[in-house]
């Protein structure tokens, strides 16, 4: 399964630019026959807030459909969508995170089967079903890894091919620390541990360990981790948060905009994220930027590319009523066939007619658009290498609280590193792991 998933994130990866004569007709065709209910997008992605407003605009001015965008604020989507779904108002298209995401919402799905957008989807491995129903529909396909400014890094004395693993990795990053002060700079961002940032660490970074393990005992989930590389995932996080801007002890109160003026001042040469935040820091210019996988030290990781997958997809909310869930549905395949709805999620800079950037998405249908973001165009060089993708086992994490106590227990840890504390994460990862598993199901 895993050769087969690899296979479809490759392909999607590598998608080329559709024609503007076809992205034209899905637009003529979606607008045509646009219904008059209305839309209510309950955004997942802080990021891609503007893009949204404004694709929700243009929609709206095209079909006279009223399109509805609320943006929940980084890391508060699930208490969002909670809150929101308890009013008269509810959204009427939200987000699961894959099968976990769907446990919990699949009382409020609509079967998506058979509606337009599914016949414009790049692979079915991008459907979410429930038995033989397609309750969600992935609407972004993302990489994430180890940024890297480069021109930093040459100041130091290095290239990207002296690191090919996490020896290399720790070598190069424990020799800038050494030389901070002549430098000027320091290896990496803050790792900060607010609600803004801290997903960086107790989901994405906790995916490499997940996805190892998984490997090694040939599964796709588990009701029961075993913590096989928690060992792996202490050493990242001691290089991390040791050889950063910031001294450990004030990771508690860091956000995800300390960590993004970190790298975008120039005062560290390697930052964890993904592609999605290219817009936040292209200012140091396509020139500059590169990535790493994220390396951890386990067996055979000079192959591996950067992690690579989804966890976004698309529901509908099936106790809407039906000219309104006729409407998102349309408004859905707008987004995914027309020529404005592809520019804003695929087109980097000036993509919306406002000037605004794109999303600079790899989205997993036939008209995905080439992307003009540097960091899509890297992953994809290190799928054409050979490479293989760390797939994105963190859909399977068994609950938001398990994540939470992950990420306490690791912020203790960074303020105070010592054995009995790190002991306290592998609590937190393996029999968190078993209780929130047992409680969901």
């Amino acid at each position: 399964m895993k050769k087969v998933l690899s296979f479809v994130l490759a392909a999607a990866l590598l998608a080329g630019c559709s024609s503007g004569s076809s992205a034209a007709a899905g637009s003529a065709a979606s607008t045509a026959s646009a219904p008059t209910g209305k839309v209510y997008y309950l955004n997942f992605k802080p990021e891609a807030d503007e893009q949204w407003q404004e694709l929700a605009k243009l929609y709206t001015e095209e079909t006279g459909v009223q399109v509805t965008v609320l943006t929940a604020a980084s890391g508060q989507y699930e208490t969002t969508l909670k809150s929101e779904m308890a009013k008269t108002e509810a959204p009427t298209l939200f987000q699961v995170n894959g099968p976990v995401g769907l446990a919990s919402w699949k009382d409020y799905c609509y079967d998506l089967s058979g509606s337009a957008i599914t016949s414009e989807l790049s692979s079915d491995d991008f459907a979410l079903m429930d038995g033989d129903k397609m309750l969600g529909i992935a609407y972004v396909i993302e990489s994430y890894g180890i940024i890297v400014n480069t021109n930093l890094l040459k100041k130091a004395g290095y290239t990207m091919d002296d690191i090919t693993n996490f020896d290399s990795l720790k070598k190069v990053a424990e020799d800038i620390t050494a030389r901070t002060g002549e430098l000027g700079f320091s290896a990496f961002t803050s790792a900060g541990m607010d609600g803004s940032s801290d997903w960086r660490f107790k989901t994405h970074l906790a995916n490499l360990p997940i996805y190892y393990e998984y490997k090694a005992d040939g599964i796709g989930t588990t009701d029961a981790i075993k913590g096989t590389y928690l060992d792996n995932y202490r050493n990242i996080w001691d290089l991390y948060i040791n050889n950063a801007t910031c001294d450990p002890s004030q990771l508690s109160v860091k956000t995800g905009d300390d960590a993004v003026a970190d790298f975008v001042t120039e005062k560290a040469v390697f930052y964890q994220n993904g592609t999605w935040a290219y817009n936040d820091i292209s200012a140091i210019g396509d020139d500059n930027l590169d990535m790493l996988p994220i390396y951890i030290g386990a067996e055979g990781e000079e192959n591996q590319g950067l992690c690579t997958g989804t966890e976004n997809y698309w529901c509908v909310n099936k106790n809407a009523s039906q000219e309104d869930i006729d409407a998102t549905l349309a408004f859905m395949n707008w987004c995914v066939t027309s020529e404005a709805g592809l520019k804003g999620m695929c087109g980097g800079e000036g993509a919306l007619p406002s000037g605004l950037a794109g999303m600079g998405f790899v989205v997993p249908f036939k008209g995905n658009l080439e992307s003009s973001n540097k960091l899509v165009n890297i992953a994809n060089e290190y799928v054409s290498e050979g490479k293989t993708p760390v797939t994105w086992n963190f859909t399977t994490m068994p609950s938001e609280e398990w994540k939470n106590g992950v990420g306490s227990a690791l912020t203790t840890y960074a303020a105070s590193q010592t054995d009995a504390n790190w002991n306290a994460v592998v609590t937190a990862f393996v029999d968190g792991w078993a209780t929130e598993a047992a409680a969901v199901k």
